[in-house]
């Protein structure tokens, strides 16, 4: 399935879905997969939360989506095609133009 990223400036595709785990590939043939578990943790830990999404690629803010990727699934900066994939699979809610609520 191909998506938006977060901004809307391009596109990126990936196959699974947040249940079951996703590969995500982004740029010229970069691929990573978030396991299920990932997803899980990730959501348990925003649950019912605003949360920024934080694209930057090498600073994160402390606390934003971005940061808990790069700690807890890869150093690769991720957050511009996981916010999309949990808004689009109906886990996220887009708040603001920097924010999501996880909501499930």
């Amino acid at each position: 399935m191909t998506i938006d990223t977060w901004a809307g400036r391009s596109t990126f595709k990936y196959t699974g879905c947040v249940a079951v785990g996703t590969g995500i590939e982004f740029g010229n043939l970069n691929f990573i997969n978030v396991t299920a578990e990932q997803y899980s943790n990730l959501r348990n830990s925003y649950l019912g939360q605003i949360v920024v999404v934080g694209t930057s690629f090498d600073n994160p803010p402390p606390g934003s989506l971005g940061a808990w990727l790069q700690a807890n699934v890869t150093r690769t900066a991720i957050a511009s095609y996981v916010a999309p994939i949990l808004i689009r699979e109906g886990y996220a809610i887009q708040e603001s133009d920097s924010e999501i609520r996880i909501i499930r």
